[in-house]
């Protein structure tokens, strides 16, 4: 009898214990499956730019256009260089040298802008791809589908020994740039720049004329990062007033599908730089060693990685139970609505088991209490970040840690726990706490995380859930929740 007793006692005393500690029976299902529609597109490398009809509108390789109205819906503008086109007519006769010189048939990541004078300037590049025999040249338009008209090459790259290059010397491809991937901008002076590169020399920058859009001097202009050809491309950049801070998006390692693409981040307080990452490391330190060729073990210490590959794994009881992974996510570009006041990444992506086919993703992106960002780990649905309390973060999640690595491997999820009493549990062991209205700190021996939380629809169990998104500024690592739990 003594021991019945003493059983029911502790029985007693473990379920207080679990409750205690958040302990409970997620509902792994909503009551009814949560559908939303997407209309879906493949633009490789979209550029982002509102247009002057308030749509938004993404160029990408291969004269790819695509526009949309609330960042879900896409429908195209252009697909594939052909004269038939309403973005560049007869393309081939217009861009003729361009195809010449860089012995290609195609067009690489371009960038458009809105100048001053309400025109519209094309940045457009050509690579032949197996070498940085490249140019990067611009056309112009009234009105943001174009027509665009060409105005010619601006810069070159890759030239023979026979050629001096645009500094004027032989052109060296361990420390010159391949002239690709442009992004232009004003800074909050009015400023108007170029930043570009992919692989060979590094990451570049340029002052343009802010009227005309074109180089305000000849030649490369400065290094920001790279060198001896180490995997970084893609470069982006946005200015938060907010912070006061520039902030450079990169793309590490390759883009295919085994490539390990994965997004970083550094910033500066001045548009030309230097730049510097969350661990306080100046980007222009970022280059391959002497001889070397493709050196991630290098270029993976440097840059705050906001997202590689990944996978939420399904868990018996919830919908979606054939679910593919992201792949290689990256070269992205930004976009901040001054009406919602909202902030938005905008990258292509490639998944699992499914080849080199690639879509756009959108996810809202937020800065955190130290003013740098961080992205919402599910694609964005309309929502917005609201005032939170406590008990609604506690329950089980899907944990994913993306690391620092440049690898191929998705990150798949694991389980996390947000105790009731603020402890957490699983695969890791810390405490969490919530501040301001959303602001997430969890803390660990090794580390502290910081960023936000938020409801998230959840695209594969077809569920509302609570979100996190946080980074260690310290390592650079930025780690992703995603709950159990189906709420309304």
């Amino acid at each position: 009898m003594k021991r019945k007793k003493i059983a029911i006692v502790l029985a007693a005393m473990s379920l207080m214990l679990m409750t205690g500690c958040g302990a409970q029976k997620e509902k792994l299902k909503a009551d009814t499956p949560v559908e939303k529609e997407f209309s879906e597109v493949s633009v490789h490398d979209p550029s982002i730019i509102e247009g002057e009809d308030g749509s938004y509108y993404i160029f990408g390789s291969h004269l790819a256009v695509a526009k949309t109205e609330d960042l879900m819906n896409w429908t195209y503008v252009n697909q594939g260089v052909k004269n038939n086109n309403t973005v560049i007519p007869n393309v081939l006769k217009e861009m003729k040298e361009a195809f010449e010189w860089s012995q290609s048939n195609t067009f690489w990541a371009p960038d458009v802008i809105k100048l001053n004078d309400g025109s519209y300037k094309l940045y457009y590049c050509n690579c032949k791809g197996d070498s940085p025999l490249s140019c990067l040249g611009t056309a112009v338009s009234d009105s943001v589908e174009g027509p665009y008209s060409n105005e010619g090459i601006m810069l070159k790259s890759g030239m023979s020994a026979s050629e001096k290059d645009e500094d004027g010397n032989l052109y060296q491809a361990t420390t010159d740039p391949n002239v690709v991937d442009p992004v232009v901008f004003y800074d909050k002076e009015g400023k108007l720049w170029m930043i570009y590169g992919s692989y060979s020399g590094g990451i570049f920058v340029k002052e343009m004329d802010a009227e005309s859009g074109m180089p305000l001097e000849s030649g490369y202009g400065e290094k920001l990062l790279g060198g001896n050809h180490l995997r970084i491309e893609a470069p982006y950049v946005i200015y938060n007033e907010e912070t006061g801070y520039y902030y450079m998006f990169l793309s590490f390692g390759g883009l295919d599908s085994d490539g390990g693409y994965n997004i970083r981040v550094c910033r500066s307080e001045n548009p030309n730089g230097p730049y510097v990452d969350s661990m306080g490391q100046d980007m222009k330190d970022c280059k391959g060693p002497a001889g070397s060729a493709f050196s991630d073990a290098t270029a993976e210490q440097y840059g705050t990685k906001l997202m590689g590959g990944y996978k939420f794994t399904w868990k018996e009881g919830e919908e979606g139970e054939d679910r593919k992974g992201y792949l290689s996510p990256g070269h992205n570009s930004c976009l901040y609505q001054e009406e919602t006041g909202k902030y938005f990444i905008i990258y292509h992506t490639r998944f699992e088991n499914s080849g080199e086919t690639h879509e756009v993703r959108v996810h809202q992106m937020f800065f955190n209490e130290e003013g740098w960002p961080v992205i919402a780990p599910y694609r964005y649905t309309e929502e917005s970040a609201e005032k939170l309390e406590s008990k609604q973060l506690v329950g089980t999640y899907k944990y994913i840690n993306h690391g620092r690595d440049i690898s191929p491997d998705m990150k798949e999820s694991e389980e996390l726990v947000l105790n009731k009493n603020n402890t957490i549990s699983g695969a890791l062991e810390g405490t969490w706490e919530l501040s301001g209205d959303y602001n997430i700190t969890i803390k660990t021996d090794e580390a502290e995380y910081k960023g936000i939380a938020l409801k998230q629809w959840d695209e594969d169990g077809k569920k509302y859930v609570m979100t996190f998104t946080a980074l260690d500024s310290k390592s650079g690592v930025v780690i992703w929740g995603s709950g159990l739990n189906a709420i309304d």
